[in-house]
């Protein structure tokens, strides 16, 4: 790996848990706001912000922790999952573009993160050849 693809991952990566950290501790700690707007503004439940708050907390972990390459690919996809579904319930209620550039943002990181990851944070994929004539 490149020392320049090093640093973009790096700075997505903490740009990430930075982002999710915040967002989930505003989650869990469920802030007035942050109810008000889950609720009224995007007609979930309340629970609705532990289970998020909590997920993000335990996918930042699992991002930043060495080895686990199959949890990191799950976890790059449940936050994408999560931060897509956010930016279609913004749409769905008629919000404006400016409530989705939160989840926008970590979208583009989620990706940037998972494009530059080190060889040593993927999958290998080993294709056996086989010598079978069907």
């Amino acid at each position: 790996m490149s020392k320049r693809n090093k640093i973009i991952y790096w700075i997505s990566t903490i740009w990430l848990a930075l982002g999710m950290i915040s967002t989930g501790a505003v989650q869990l700690l469920k802030v007035k706001e942050e109810i008000e707007f889950i609720t009224v503004g995007l007609g979930y439940p309340v629970y609705f912000l532990t289970i998020l708050g909590v997920w993000k907390f335990l996918g930042i972990i699992v991002l930043l922790i060495p080895k686990f390459p199959l949890l990191k690919e799950w976890t790059y996809a449940g936050f994408f999952f999560a931060m897509s579904g956010a930016v279609f319930s913004h749409i769905a209620s008629g919000n404006s573009i400016i409530d989705m550039f939160g989840p926008l943002l970590l979208i583009v990181l989620i990706t940037v993160s998972w494009f530059f990851r080190p060889d040593e944070r993927k999958i290998i994929l080993i294709k056996k050849h086989s010598t079978e004539v069907i």
